[in-house]
């Protein structure tokens, strides 16, 4: 009776065991986003199945099942495109060409324009000079001599507008001259920058790094040398760098191993984060305000018109602080990247703006006044690389250009700017002013009737669309057809240098909707009522089907 009463407990004890595991496994799993971005191993499994094909001539003109006038409407209008843009654009054109086979970032952004079905006709038909030749004020100029609105921000680098940073980089070059490009040593000007930026961060200690990925890279290392954790939690569809960790699933070539991808805005992330003993940091990009748990908006991925983006400032805020509360109670490092906002949203950065203080900041982009820097801003205790008690535990970390006297002087220069009255000036009303700029376009767009909007994160935008449609992605070459300068993303982003006066965005707007109206008469925002996103999303898995098992 005994010997049964015991072998019955150590059965029980050893299912509740096994119990607890599992129920782990259940909640993290319920804190996943249901997407395939939210299933990092799953969408490199869907990935490596996905067949590669184009449309024919034809097919490429009515793959939404368009009728004959349509898409007649639509060829004449693409070939007329066609001519405008190698005729204008001949020259940057050519020059791209002679780079592509040389070049292969070149390669890469050419061909992920736009959905692959269509992008070999496109490249063929509708080149896009990569080539600038000169740019000033809110503008650039391409090798034709043509000006464009510059609308790329230069992938964010771009805040207060290129003869600022143009400034920048001569007057850094006169402050690190006399030194030369000496490394190793510090440059004088490193301590005038370090105390600016422990001002700024609201944190202890600084180190410099080569870009933001790298910057990225060396505060999650910190993260898990000081907590002796070996995962960080990471958000749905969050950039941070195309490193390892932080870059889980597609464009990744290795698995995930200690890298958790959760829901932003999300209880069930808060409990994950409350249970689990494993976790050494969370990563928080500022920008996901604008899209929480989408990935980038590039146009390659526009193949409907499902695109959602929206700013709650006071929802972001609160989950913020949230996240704040847990990681305190729990130990996790809490680490904001403002690679891409630092100073974008606010002179003290996110941190200022959402009202919440992280344990490590990354900053990078502008903050380095027109040249290549990473920042790490921490507490003093995370930021430490060595033990005294141990002498040979040390996380190591160094660069032969971190801290470059030439990028010294030039982030000299940047932060000595913001502090002067103009740039001040530029922060008063800033959100009220470039929400009122797209309220504006937006009305416009509605007034006439084309079924465009855009939603921003003050001056980060991205372009929605109101109608199913197959051939949003175009919108990208009516926009530069107008001579507006946009990143080989197309019409996910928008970004604008602070510097843009009124009279400036009116020309952007004007160009904007003419753009929108002439895509609109050529025929490529034709639907009917059969023509659902849900609809395109099941044609197209018909079309992957059939080209992967050869039907």
């Amino acid at each position: 009776m005994s010997q049964t009463f015991l072998l019955s407990s150590v059965a029980l004890a050893a299912l509740a065991a096994s119990a607890v595991p599992a129920w782990r496994r259940l909640e993290l799993s319920r804190a996943k986003h249901p997407s395939l971005t939210g299933h990092s191993r799953m969408a490199k499994r869907v990935a490596a199945q996905l067949p590669g094909y184009a449309y024919d001539d034809q097919r490429f003109y009515d793959s939404d099942g368009a009728p004959h006038d349509v898409v007649a409407r639509r060829r004449a209008g693409f070939e007329a495109l066609s001519r405008l843009l190698k005729t204008r654009h001949a020259q940057s054109i050519a020059a791209t060409r002679a780079a592509r086979p040389s070049v292969s970032d070149l390669q890469f952004t050419s061909s992920y324009r736009v959905p692959f079905q269509y992008s070999p006709h496109v490249r063929e038909h509708l080149p896009v000079g990569a080539f600038m030749q000169a740019a000033s004020g809110v503008t650039m100029q391409d090798l034709d001599g043509q000006v464009f609105y510059d609308l790329t921000g230069s992938y964010g680098v771009n805040l207060l507008g290129v003869d600022a940073y143009k400034e920048c980089i001569a007057e850094g070059s006169r402050i690190a001259e006399p030194l030369g490009p000496v490394l190793g040593a510090y440059h004088p000007c490193v301590l005038e920058n370090v105390h600016r930026l422990r001002e700024i961060s609201g944190q202890d200690e600084v180190s410099f790094h080569m870009s933001g990925t790298e910057a990225v890279m060396q505060a999650v290392r910190l993260a898990r040398y000081h907590t002796r954790r070996t995962h960080l939690v990471r958000f749905c569809g969050a950039y941070h760098g195309w490193w390892e960790d932080v870059q889980p699933g597609v464009g990744n070539p290795l698995q995930p191993h200690e890298t958790y991808t959760l829901r932003e805005m999300d209880q069930r992330t808060l409990q994950v984060l409350r249970k689990r003993r494993d976790i050494a940091c969370v990563l928080v990009n500022p920008l996901q305000a604008l899209h929480p748990n989408n990935g980038a908006p590039g146009d390659s991925s526009l193949v409907d018109s499902s695109r959602r983006a929206s700013f709650d400032r006071v929802a972001y805020t609160e989950w913020l602080h949230e996240l704040r509360k847990v990681c305190t109670e729990r130990g996790i490092v809490l680490i904001l990247d403002e690679i891409f906002v630092g100073f974008r949203l606010a002179p003290g950065g996110a941190q200022e703006y959402f009202g919440v203080k992280a344990d490590m900041v990354t900053y990078g982009k502008t903050l380095g006044g027109g040249l290549p820097i990473g920042v790490v801003c921490g507490r003093a205790d995370l930021m430490k690389r060595y033990r005294e008690e141990r002498p040979a535990d040390i996380c190591f970390a160094r660069g032969t250009f971190n801290a470059h006297p030439y990028v010294m002087g030039a982030m000299n220069a940047f932060l000595k700017r913001i502090e002067t009255p103009q740039v001040k000036a530029l922060y008063d009303d800033l959100d009220e002013r470039w929400n009122g700029r797209a309220r504006d376009l937006n009305e416009r767009l509605e007034e006439a009737g084309l079924p465009v909007r855009v939603a921003n994160l003050s001056s980060i935008w991205t372009v929605l669309y109101t109608s199913p449609g197959r051939y949003n992605w175009l919108l990208q070459y009516y926009l530069r057809a107008q001579r507006l300068a946009l990143s080989w993303v197309g019409s996910g982003r928008l970004i604008f240098s602070l510097n843009y006066t009124d009279a400036d965005f009116e020309q952007v707007a004007e160009r904007f909707v003419a753009a929108a109206r002439q895509m609109q008469e050529d025929g490529w925002w034709w639907h009917d009522a059969a023509l659902t996103n849900k609809a395109i999303k099941r044609g197209i898995l018909r079309e992957m089907l059939a080209q992967r098992f050869g039907i």
